[in-house]
């Protein structure tokens, strides 16, 4: 695996494979890398001849008052990690090397990037995310690039924006890697003591009590989130957001019909953690499907 750390060099590396017509993949990261980045290299490693990981902890997407000064960091792990899963490039640009002096631009999402996490973290989360994204897929130029069903609605804003500006990267989500226990991995649960790490179990069993109302013919989404609160309180944790939303606008839905996104965040201890289910109802036999 070769590391590079310009865009020059990044380039270079791959001009040989893409005058041959081979296909790149892309997985974009702020490194830590767990178990859900190591699925999504294997997914990319399985699909593309030649596959990209970035390690790069976007200071753009940070509030003032988040954990970027705190952010794990383990490049050589990274390395290790990335190397160990068949990727052929990692790229570990600088901040200079993204945000040069001068730079002015930013990628705004508009719609979809507002609710929930961007009405908690702040218009200028999503607009740093996408603004980093459109730099990637611009520095890569990917056939395909690869995200995590947690990060649902950022997958969703990354979406919309290639879409709109004729990107041309196919954006796969792939699914939600969790602990046996049921929570969902990430790199901010290193910050969970051995209680708080019992307590974030929360989130998952949120989603497990929207499944089994559903399952019991609620359709009503009210209800559904707040048989999702209680399961939480349980574990003493009060969640910032419980939502029924449409997967793709990211909308609030009044009823179950069709595919709804039950999206949750809640800070346990210092971490702020995030967490989703896609319910399916088939609305002529009443059918639900859950994942």
């Amino acid at each position: 695996m070769q590391l590079v750390r310009t865009v020059a060099a990044l380039r270079e590396a791959l001009l040989p494979a893409r005058r041959a017509g081979q296909t790149i993949g892309l997985v974009p990261t702020m490194g830590a890398l767990h178990e859900g980045h190591r699925s999504l290299i294997r997914r990319a490693r399985e699909e593309n001849d030649v596959v990209v990981v970035s390690l790069f902890v976007n200071p753009a997407q940070f509030g003032p008052d988040e954990d970027l000064a705190a952010y794990p960091r383990d490049e050589q792990g990274d390395a290790d990690a990335a190397r160990a899963e068949g990727a052929d490039l990692l790229f570990a640009p600088p901040v200079q090397e993204v945000y040069p002096p001068g730079f002015s631009t930013t990628v705004h999402v508009a719609g979809v990037s507002e609710p929930l996490e961007g009405a908690q973290r702040g218009a200028s989360h999503f607009d740093g995310v996408a603004t980093v994204v459109t730099k990637l897929f611009n520095m890569a130029q990917p056939d395909v690039a690869y995200f995590g069903q947690k990060d649902a609605q950022q997958a969703a804003v990354i979406r919309r924006f290639a879409r709109d500006l004729d990107i041309p990267v196919r954006v796969q989500t792939c699914p939600i890697v969790r602990e046996d226990d049921g929570l969902a991995l990430s790199s901010r649960n290193a910050y969970l003591t051995a209680d708080e790490r019992r307590r974030a179990l929360a989130l998952s069993r949120a989603l497990q009590a929207a499944r089994d109302a559903v399952a019991a013919g609620g359709r009503d989404a009210a209800a559904i989130a707040a048989a999702a609160r209680e399961a939480m309180a349980e574990l003493d944790v009060e969640p910032e957001y419980v939502a029924l939303v449409d997967p793709e606008t990211f909308l609030p839905m009044d009823t179950i019909e069709g595919d709804v996104l039950v999206a949750i965040a809640a800070r346990v201890g210092r971490a702020r953690l995030i967490d989703n289910a896609t319910i399916t109802v088939n609305i002529d036999s009443e059918v639900a499907t859950l994942r």
